[in-house]
């Protein structure tokens, strides 16, 4: 696999692991560089959306900048236990980091995507992408100076549409993570690299803090709460640049959260937990036409065909396009074809190369859903939802499925693995 870094290349020979991986960036804001840019049925996912957003009556909560609204909806039904004998589903996670909307179209774009296909995703929502450039001292960094950031703050324009979009994505079924604050990443003494413990909850309340009063921190009293009660809401989140997971899992797990999906170069197998949480990488996949595997997220994509450039040459773009589209739609069969990993996919609202990444994407998400209006038993879900689906599994049942190795079919066919069969050689 060969992954990659904003601070760098960190290329790695065919057949190698890599150690660190992939910057995952936030959505470029006001005069920025561009930095970052299912359910409805029995179990998780399956069945159509009903149109438009539900209304709902509001509680508001502190400053009324988030409110409860009751059950979240379009929510799958109660997940049940693995019968004896019965296939796994194939869970398939899209996700987004920074989540904000900054005039381009791509937070509408992928909800209305996800709605057509009764899909649920995760956004990982950057707290400063609520925050406006004139209060950024409100900001206090660890190891950074105050106001500091990494991405750009958004203006008040795009602040304005991406409380919107947040808000038709919860009602719409989605879940709502974070992506922390600044996003520093690198080597330097103010990457999220070597945060403490303590500095990690001191960014984790403040992204929070920047959620829940946005409506202090603006003066817009005339926009509608985000209909969500965050402290609930917030159960997982994944770092910038995939840095800093160690020190991040303790204060993750003091404050109730049930992931993270900040490892990088992840394989794809069953997920396992850390510090008492699920740990559910990004993953390497095959990366057609060469001879090593790429991370599923699409800044690692562009950074192994135009080696960080986001503006290469465009008559290279047919070509990335569909080698990266090809790329998703790889991992997703070898996992749906032979052991049933959860397959984990991660993107920025960007227009990187001419926007072929989110081209791509949307080509391998369609890919997917097909799939599953055929009939195979696929789940679209959030993180949130897939966690709800192992949390009730039996553990037997959960270790049996991780002797299956990255491209391993189940010896003797599902029904006689899962009733006690053995885990067959590498298909």
């Amino acid at each position: 696999m060969r992954t990659f870094s904003r601070r760098g290349m960190l290329g790695v020979g065919a057949g190698a692991t890599a150690a660190a991986a992939l910057a995952g960036c936030g959505t470029g804001g006001s005069g920025s560089t561009p930095s970052d840019g299912s359910h409805r049925g029995g179990g998780s996912g399956g069945g159509a959306r009903p149109s438009g957003s539900p209304t709902v009556a509001a509680r508001p909560i502190g400053d009324g900048s988030t409110s409860f609204t009751g059950k979240q909806p379009h929510q799958p039904a109660a997940p049940v236990p693995l019968e004896p004998g019965q296939e796994p589903p194939q869970f398939v996670v899209f996700s987004w980091d920074g989540a904000g909307e900054v005039g381009n179209g791509l937070f509408p774009r992928f909800l209305d995507l996800a709605k057509e296909h009764g899909a649920s995703m995760t956004f990982f929502l950057s707290g400063l992408y609520l925050l406006p450039e004139s209060k950024k001292r409100l900001y206090d960094p660890p190891n950074n100076p105050r106001g500091a950031s990494d991405i750009g703050y958004l203006t008040d324009d795009h602040i304005k549409e991406t409380l919107k979009n947040v808000r038709r994505a919860w009602l719409e079924g989605h879940e709502i993570g974070t992506h922390f604050n600044g996003h520093f990443c690198g080597e330097s003494h103010g990457s999220v690299a070597h945060w403490t413990p303590a500095q990690w909850r001191s960014e984790i309340d403040q992204a929070k803090s920047f959620v829940k009063q946005w409506r202090t921190n603006t003066g817009w009293s005339e926009l509608p709460s985000l209909p969500f009660d965050y402290d609930k809401e917030l159960v997982g989140g994944r770092t910038p640049c995939l840095l800093g997971q160690d020190n991040l899992l303790p204060t993750a797990k003091a404050l109730g959260w049930r992931y993270d999906a900040s490892s990088p170069g992840g394989r794809q197998t069953w997920p396992v937990k850390r510090h008492g949480i699920w740990d559910l990488p990004l993953q390497q996949v095959p990366f057609p036409g060469r001879g090593f595997e790429v991370l599923s997220m699409d800044y690692n994509m562009l950074a192994n065909q135009s080696l960080n450039s986001t503006k290469a040459p465009a008559h290279n773009y047919p070509g990335w396009r569909q080698q990266s589209a090809q790329a998703y739609i790889q991992g997703f069969k070898r996992a749906y074809e032979t052991n049933r990993a959860p397959f984990f996919v991660g993107n920025h609202f960007e227009q990187w190369n001419g926007g072929i990444y989110m081209d791509a994407v949307e080509e391998a998400f369609k890919h997917i859903a097909r799939e599953k209006e055929k009939g195979a038993d696929v789940r679209l879900v959030s993180f949130r939802q897939f966690v709800d689906w192992i949390d009730v599994q039996k553990p037997e049942v959960l270790a049996k499925l991780r002797t299956l190795d990255v491209g391993q079919k189940p010896a003797g066919g599902w029904k006689a693995f899962m009733a006690g069969g053995s885990a067959s050689n590498a298909a």
